[in-house]
């Protein structure tokens, strides 16, 4: 019976080994999907659908193949088609079948660069999510989702590769693989560990298999003569040991192996029983070989541990909400470059450079530091540029220009630096991101509760009134707050950081009218001082505590004229106002325009809380001889 069980057991085996194998090799399919995309006319740019590439579920490869350089990005649908507005390009959509269709897009305005054709090259826009550049064949993986496209080209003259396919991945994952070729092996192993007791047990159950003696033949008396025999005993002869053996009637017939030697009946059948486990080992060992070889496709999966959600602010998105004009990575990615073309302008004192990642306020600022620099050479302190990390984004959900992004930064390698806030730009879809605010946040500052980045937020308008003060009103307020101090009718509307920064411009104003009296000049000259707002809009952005967060630059004028005519003014050891007007003197006196730069935080009307003061910045920007 044990034969039959083994019989079964290895009959068994070989069908779940067979089953496991076949699961991952003829029955298991094709791996991906194909479809190549056709263009019949050729153009620089070649925008591809988010919906031609989710015509098949999966992973979505792209596979360009095309001589010369190729550039691949990917991003908001209406985007690209800002971006494409101005030039004639080829999009590919999804059929009704399922199948890409391709047009030429005509132009819908007059070029941005001018000409026939504007003729730019999409590489380094802001637009794009991400981007990737290759030589004749570039082949990435995404995921896009709805409202989203893929944009191919060149350098925006030259027609974009034609040769597309795209492919999806198909789920081959065989997860009874495993367990079937597993329990192939165990039954191949129970079936030999069967056999083997089989054979044992038909082994004992035969006895002993020795036959007695046959009948001897007659044979003549033998005289015995103890002379003769005992000599050839003592001799060792085999004719005395035969006759011996013959006579007491006992014969031992030895076994012998394939080779000859002489082996016990006990040791054959050892020899015998570890040939079996020979012959069975290498079907095992191939067993475990198929089996610790499967892929983790080809068991199935237990134990995946469903995450936790972790509790977050209820957030409540607005109805027609626009997608935000920046994601996390994009936002971080745009910093990191401007900090990049920030510091080699500065180290080269370039402000062409700086030009085009620096604008408004930010600008004015650092062209004049670039140009002290160049002529007082002890002026080598740190300009405030953008931290490496982007701790807070803030970007603004629109599909319009201008479009705007606040940010937080904060440096990886420094504890002790500032963060420093700022403020980014876009005029156009051909424009990149500039900076057109930015300050250092003091330590006491605490910033306020925004949306996250992946909704962002909405611009408030200027003369909101449902702010405690509209934020076209905010710059004003504080330079009348600067001004007058406890008589201005805003005191008691600004925090104590704000309050600090204007008794600090209160006593730098002190300290020029005490310079005066000291140097006996008060008698012949006058210094007025006024702080006022340029004619700019200020940018607002929503926060969650239905507040905003505002920026706005207001201008501290310093004027020193004198009081008669013959009185002349005289710069003495100032260095940045003669190497900014190139003279020492001036009977007409001299004016000096200081820039301050702010960010506050302001509450929602009927608020209790007061107008904070989240970081500031101040520059010099001009020292011009009076007319």
């Amino acid at each position: 019976m044990r034969f039959v069980w083994a019989v079964v057991a290895f009959v068994l085996a070989t069908v779940l080994i067979g089953a496991g194998i076949a699961q991952r090799t003829i029955f298991m399919g094709p791996t991906e999907q194909r479809m190549a995309l056709s263009v019949d006319e050729p153009q620089p740019y070649l925008l591809v659908d988010a919906d031609v590439l989710a015509a098949h579920p999966g992973l979505q490869k792209l596979l360009v193949r095309g001589e010369g350089e190729i550039f691949v990005a990917y991003g908001r649908t209406a985007d690209a088609e800002a971006w494409l507005s101005d030039t004639s390009y080829t999009s590919v959509t999804l059929g009704k079948d399922d199948e890409p269709v391709s047009r030429t897009v005509a132009p819908q305005q007059p070029p941005a660069g001018g000409g026939e054709t504007s003729g730019r090259n999409p590489a380094g826009s802001d637009l794009w999510l991400d981007s990737y550049a290759e030589e004749d064949t570039l082949v990435t993986e995404m995921q896009l989702t709805p409202g989203h496209s893929v944009l191919i080209s060149r350098d925006g003259i030259e027609p974009a590769p034609d040769e597309v396919l795209v492919s999806w991945g198909l789920d081959t994952r065989t997860p009874l693989a495993g367990p079937l070729m597993t329990a192939g092996g165990v039954l191949l192993l129970a079936g030999l560990v069967l056999y083997i007791l089989a054979i044992r047990h038909q082994r004992r159950g035969r006895g002993p298999l020795r036959k007695g003696p046959g009948p001897l033949p007659e044979t003549q008396p033998i005289e015995m003569q103890g002379t003769p025999r005992r000599a050839a005993i003592e001799q060792g002869s085999g004719d005395a040991a035969d006759l011996d053996r013959t006579a007491t009637g006992r014969i031992d017939a030895p076994s012998a192996d394939s080779e000859g030697e002489e082996r016990s009946p006990g040791q054959a059948h050892r020899i015998a029983l570890r040939r079996r486990l020979a012959l069975g080992l290498p079907a095992l060992t191939l067993t475990a070989v198929l089996a610790t070889g499967c892929s983790a496709e080809s068991w199935p999966e237990f134990g995946a541990e469903t995450p936790t959600p972790t509790p977050t602010p209820t957030v409540v998105t607005p109805e027609d909400q626009k997608p935000p004009v920046v994601t996390k990575k994009q936002g971080q990615r745009i910093v990191s470059e401007i900090a990049q073309v920030v510091q080699q302008a500065d180290e080269e004192l370039d402000i062409a450079r700086a030009e085009t990642r620096i604008a408004g306020a930010a600008l004015e600022g650092r062209r004049t530091e670039y140009t002290l620099r160049e002529k007082i050479a002890e002026r080598t302190q740190a300009l405030t540029s953008p931290r490496d990390k982007v701790k807070i984004l803030l970007p603004e959900a629109t599909d319009s220009w201008p479009r705007s992004v606040l940010a937080l930064t904060v440096s990886e390698k420094d504890d002790t630096a500032a963060p420093v806030l700022l403020t980014m730009t876009q005029d156009d879809p051909w424009s990149n991101y500039r900076i057109s605010e930015m300050a250092d946040m003091p330590a006491a500052s605490e910033f306020p509760d925004v949306a996250p980045a992946w909704l962002g937020t909405t611009r408030i308008p200027a003369e909101s009134p449902f702010l405690a003060l509209p934020p076209e009103q905010v710059a004003d307020a504080f330079s009348d707050f600067v001004d007058n101090g406890d008589k201005s009718e805003f005191a008691g509307r600004f925090d104590a950081t704000a309050e600090k920064l204007a008794q600090s411009v209160r006593d730098s104003r002190t300290a020029v009218l005490t310079g005066l009296k000291e140097k006996q000049a008060d008698t012949t000259s006058t210094v007025a001082f006024d702080m006022k707002a340029p004619e700019e809009t200020p940018l607002s952005l929503a926060t969650l505590g239905s507040g905003a967060v505002v920026a706005v630059r207001v201008d501290d004028i310093e004027t020193i004229t004198a009081t008669s005519a013959d009185a002349v003014i005289r710069i003495g050891e100032n260095q940045e106002a003669s190497a900014l007007t190139g003279v020492k003197e001036s009977a007409k006196g001299f004016t000096t325009i200081y820039g301050i730069q702010l960010f506050f935080s302001v509450p929602a009307q009927g608020s209790k809380e007061q107008i904070r003061l989240l970081a500031y910045h101040q520059d010099l920007l001009s020292v011009k001889v009076n007319q």
